[in-house]
This record gives structure tokens, sequence and C-alpha cells, in this order.
């Protein structure tokens, strides 16, 4: 049966039309490159825009990273030289499980930064009092 109206283009055009486009409408992105319309991949040192917040000012975003990583270096130290069977653990029970299993000077000069009164069940907790932030 033939449609009648007024359309510009014939039905083998689009036919060769819904041919081209089946590709795109799969995979949900253009199938062939046309250098006019198709966007150059981001660069390495290019700055992000899609961050959907504010955009930090320069170094806060690399400070935020160091203090991320540090505060999971001294998770792994802690978890590395503090069994499960340490806790509970105050600030004194900590430091003498963390010296009866050779922790760094540096693992142990943070433990010694613990408050006093404080109880821990676990090693975040620990890291938390030392004042990182959890991160994920």
């Amino acid at each position: 049966m033939t449609e009648r109206g007024s359309n510009p283009i014939s039905p083998r055009t689009d036919d060769e039309m819904k041919h081209e486009l089946e590709g795109h409408m799969r995979s949900g992105r253009p199938t062939h490159v046309e250098e006019a319309s198709a966007p150059e991949p981001p660069a390495d040192d290019d700055i992000r825009v899609d961050t959907g917040g504010p955009v930090p000012p320069p170094g806060e975003e690399r400070d935020r990273a160091r203090a991320e990583a540090e505060a999971d270096s001294l998770r792994l130290d802690l978890a590395r030289h503090l069994d499960r069977t340490a806790f509970p653990a105050d600030r004194r029970s900590v430091l003498e499980a963390l010296e009866a299993h050779h922790a760094t000077d540096p693992v142990l000069e943070a433990a010694r930064d613990l408050p006093e009164d404080g109880t821990y069940t676990n090693v975040t907790e620990i890291v938390e009092a030392l004042g990182h932030r959890p991160t994920r």
C-alpha cells in the first residue's frame, strides 16, 4: 500500500536513513565520526567543569586527596598492627598493642595523640579520633 502525503523524502531514501540510524539507536552514540561535529576527548590537563558543585580553589582538591590518602595509610598501618582482640581499647591499650606488634614510629606518634579518655571499638574510630574524616 502506498502512502500518500507531502513527504519530500522518497521511500528508498527513508529506508537508507533508517539503516544509517540503526547503529546509533542501538548504541546510544554516533557510529561514525564526522570531524566537524564530533567533540574531542578531554585532555589530561583540562579543567573539569562537570563536577555538579562549586569549583574548588586551586590546590583544595589536591589537599583533600592528600589528606584522604594519609588517613587511608594510617588506617591500613593501624589495622596491620592491631588484632580484633585488642578492641575495645583505650589509648594505653592501643599503644601497648602497637608496641607489641612493632609498629613504625609514625604510627606510634599518631597513636600518642589519641585523647586519654577515649574508648575505641575499631580502627576507624581511632582514625576519626585523630582528626581524619572517614573516606567512602
